[in-house]
């Protein structure tokens, strides 16, 4: 496929080692072995070594990666970077002020000037509310009573106007350090985070002939750019002097012309091209799709196959494509079913390959076939699936060799892969074994298994992503699946894992409803074929990691077979020079991808940033819920390279240091307690959630596929889904009200306030929500009142309460259209469907309700209080 703007050559490079693992890990010090760390309370925690020093503390993260051999730097791979990408090069030109902006039209600055706008701009006028000083040890009720939005980069409201959305892009480290040395000093991680293909309700798109790009570093022409007359533009990534296009001269909204820095590239952040021929490599491929059904004894038991069947019924004429899409389906137990679907038949034939050890392709022609052409064929399938495997009692699982069949398949147009996967496979290539000791779940210091048992799964990942095919999985299993190697298929080959632990179609309503509607969205959302993104930043500044499912096709260069509007990425930043002569820097992300109509298209997004020298200005602009998002990512690294207490220490290590380099560098007045700017007043918090989390908790029985699962959740969600995985959010409902409600859609949604994850705050009197992203609970008190238990659960009593109930009834009255208006509400701002359990005091589901309240003691855990005293007490050594 080619790239934006680079050569196919440029593309292709080997694959070396460090590339192949997905991540650009370039001697990263969490490598090393961990030491045991003792502390009356959890841990030992020592003071920060300088973070360019060649030794490096167990459980503390550099913000650049040190040099153990004193030459190399974080850029330096095996694989070398394309020939012309030279942005990663010296730029040509410095940047200087000789320029002076091109003067605008009276009527104030256009976007695209930087200069005197930010020349009168100035930091540290006064204090600001994100700096003002907060001791943690006094203030209880820290929460804000509504979610925080993030904090807004101080630039001048011209540029702050036309900023990207920091849905879509955000930086932990909302103004720049203007060296890296002072960004070690902060001891604060700097990063960005990324929903690059989300949907948005507004999204200007562009159709030209000349889509305007730097000579030299390729980025895309933006609102950050500097005119210099009507005729020249500076780059604002590499500083080259480019000239403006006769085109571009011409602006087709107003259908002006002369006027370059209104046409919509330079007023808008966010913007996608439909892009000329020359951005192809070959024809745009059609929209195809393969699914991959376990059909064991295991997998008919659990009624997965009707609810898919039914399904793909319902939405078979919404899947995204046009007259070329295709399709196909294989099903599996410990043989391989293809199914010939060759318009003209008269009903599906199935045809079975019973030797595994070496697949092939029946009839490579009708496999995978026109969905227009031949749809009552391949509805006829659907109807017949379920029944055809009804009476099986075939128990094994050859998932490997009908995932090498299906890549055969898919290979030659590329396309998606989906599977369903209900047992451990047991059969044939990629055959595992179970690992995982029950009795060892909450008593082992430390936790195995959460690297993959065997490279196949990645190997496979790896061709996948070579031949454009991504990988989903649909996990739906009550035992033991090695998700941690099962998962690697979807991983490096940009796809997404579903996990449904005990499904089944009977015994668990709840699940069955959650995977309906999630297989709804998956079926019927938007999708992007044969897509790479590639993320351009400032000169001087560098992207050493990378977080999500892809495959790292060279420095900065992610290949994304298939991308979908519900994934999210993560990128470590590091400063390889100084930004001294810079008061702005810009990061642009580009994914260039096929539409399901067989369009290519390129989506740009571009964020800019001031630079600041001093550290009050840096801990002003962090941005707490971006920086425990990227710690996250990178604790679930440490976990699977080093160990899990290695990366609990790490995590607990750069609260304690953030807030140790906040007293001593920028308070001026030494008070006593545990202080911190009002920016990170939460910061604690959110590490000790993510301490408790399912993904990092000891001491809590904690099932290994679960935990594998949630690691995987906080690599690839974006930002706004995986807060509340880390910290839920708790509500209390029986009084719900009109005040302060909001009016969406003639709907009246009632905001209540969001409450401290403590016992203290649940009273027997009432109930309580509690979102905790990908699940929600409704807690009944004892002692509820009759009201709430009539006109909204509908039962006289509290006895009355179902054991399992997970629908609330609608009732016509005025406590039930709140109360759903509020759920439904929340619901609506996700993708995927938490399922609801309505738990009483009894219920067997209380105590994982009791998990989620993190400020609590528990017996493996601090409470938030307990905590902060550690805290203060390393802080004051």
């Amino acid at each position: 496929m080619l790239s934006v703007g680079v050569p196919l050559t440029a593309l292709c490079p080997p694959l070396s080692p460090t590339a192949r693992t997905g991540i650009l890990n370039v001697q990263e010090p969490w490598l090393a072995m961990a030491h045991k760390h003792q502390t009356a309370i959890i841990m030992l925690t020592t003071k920060w070594l300088a973070c360019l020093s060649t030794v490096h503390r167990v459980g503390t993260w550099a913000t650049t990666p040190p040099s153990p051999l004193g030459t190399r730097t974080p850029r330096l791979l095996t694989t070398p970077p394309p020939p012309m990408h030279p942005a990663l090069q010296a730029a040509t030109q410095p940047y200087t002020q000789a320029h002076q902006p091109y003067q605008q039209p009276p009527g104030g600055p256009g976007p695209a000037q930087l200069s005197p706008s930010l020349a009168a701009m100035s930091l540290q006028s006064n204090t600001p509310e994100s700096l003002r000083v907060v001791n943690l040890l006094q203030e209880r009720n820290l929460l804000p009573p509504s979610p925080t939005p993030p904090p807004t980069p101080c630039l001048p409201q011209d540029l702050q106007k036309i900023n990207c959305n920091p849905e879509v892009f955000r930086s932990t480290l909302t103004s720049i350090p203007q060296t890296q040395s002072l960004l070690n000093k902060a001891k604060m991680p700097l990063g960005l985070m990324l929903h690059p293909f989300k949907d948005l309700s507004q999204l200007p798109v562009v159709t030209s002939s000349t889509i305007v790009r730097c000579r030299s570093c390729r980025t895309y022409i933006n609102p950050f750019v500097s005119f210099l007359d009507q005729r020249r533009w500076k780059c604002n990534l590499c500083h080259r002097v480019n000239d403006v296009p006769e085109e571009f001269m011409y602006n087709p909204v107003s259908r002006s012309y002369g006027e370059p820095h209104k046409r919509p590239e330079v007023q808008n952040a966010t913007i996608e091209f439909i892009a000329p021929s020359e951005y192809m490599l070959r024809p745009p491929q059609p929209a195809a799709y393969l699914f991959v059904l376990d059909v064991s004894h295991n997998a008919v038991e659990t009624g997965y196959l009707n609810v898919f069947c039914q399904s793909m019924l319902e939405n078979i004429n919404a899947l995204p494509g046009d007259s070329r899409t295709k399709v196909g389906f294989i099903t599996f137990d410990s043989t391989i079913h293809f199914y010939n679907l060759q318009e003209g038949l008269s009903q599906p034939q199935m045809l079975i390959v019973s030797d595994i050890e070496d697949i092939f392709l029946p009839t490579p022609d009708s496999l995978l076939v026109n969905l227009n052409e031949c749809k009552e064929l391949v509805q006829d399938l659907l109807k017949s699936l379920p029944t055809l495997f009804q009476k099986t009692m075939e128990t094994q699982s050859a998932l490997g060799s009908a995932l090498q069949a299906a890549f055969k398949l898919l290979s030659p147009t590329g396309g998606r892969m989906t599977i369903f996967q209900t047992q451990l496979p047991n059969l044939g290539v990629g055959a595992l074994q179970s690992r995982e000791d029950p009795n060892q779940r909450a008593s082992a210091k430390d936790i195995q298994h959460l690297s993959p048992a065997t490279d196949f799964y990645k190997k496979l990942a790896l061709d996948c992503s070579g031949q454009q095919v991504s990988v989903d999985l649909f996990l739906l299993s009550s035992q033991y699946c090695d998700l941690a190697s099962l998962g690697c298929i979807s991983r490096y080959s940009a796809g997404t894992v579903y996990y449904y632990p005990s499904y089944h179609h009977q015994r668990n309503p709840a699940l069955v409803e959650c995977f309906q509607k999630d297989l709804k969205r998956y079926l019927t959302r938007k999708i992007g074929f044969e897509a790479v993104m590639r993320i351009r930043c400032t000169k001087g500044l560098s992207i050493h990691t990378f977080h999500g499912n892809f495959f790292v096709r060279s420095t900065d260069l992610l290949s994304l077979p298939n991308v979908n509007p519900d994934a999210g990425f993560a990128v470590q930043m590091s400063i390889e020079e100084n930004l001294d002569d810079l008061q702005v820097v810009s990061f642009q992300a580009a994914l260039l991808y096929t539409s399901s109509k067989g369009e290519r298209r390129i989506r740009v997004h571009t964020l800019c940033l001031p630079v600041v020298n001093s550290l009050s200005d840096i801990f002003a602009g962090a941005d707490v819920q971006a920086i425990s998002g990227l710690l996250a990512c990178m604790a679930v690294d440490r976990s699977a390279t080093a160990s899990l207490s290695d990366a609990r220490d790490a995590m607990t290590n750069a609260a304690i240091d953030s807030l140790t380099s906040y007293r001593q560098s920028v308070l001026t007045i030494q008070q006593p307690g545990l202080l911190a700017p009002a920016c990170l007043r939460l910061f604690p918090l959110f590490i000790l959630a993510l301490l408790k989390q399912k993904a990092f908790r000891t001491g809590t029985s904690t099932r290994l596929d679960d935990r594998v699962f949630a690691m995987l959740q906080l690599k690839y969600q974006p930002l706004v889904y995986s807060l509340l995985m880390i910290h839920p959010a708790l509500y209390r409902v029986d009084d719900l009200t009109d005040e302060g409600a909001l009016n969406i859609n003639e709907r009246t949604i009632p905001q209540p306030r969001v409450l401290q994850l403590s016992v203290e705050k649940l009273s027997r009197e009432a109930a309580f929500l509690m979102d905790a992203g990908t699940v929600m609970y409704l807690w009944i008190g004892r002692n509820c009142h009759p009201n709430f238990l009539s006109q909204v659960l509908g039962v006289p009593s509290y006895a009355a309460v179902p054991d399992n109930l997970y629908l609330l009834p609608e009732l016509d009255t005025a406590e039930s259209q709140r109360t759903r208006a509020f759920i439904g509400w929340l619901r609506d701002q996700r993708p995927f469907f938490p399922p609801m359990h309505v738990i009483r005091e009894e219920s067997q589901l209380k105590s994982t309700f009791m998990q989620n309240m993190i400020e609590d003691r528990t017996e493996s855990a601090l409470s938030y209080y307990e905590f902060l005293l550690h805290l203060q007490q390393q802080i004051s050594k």
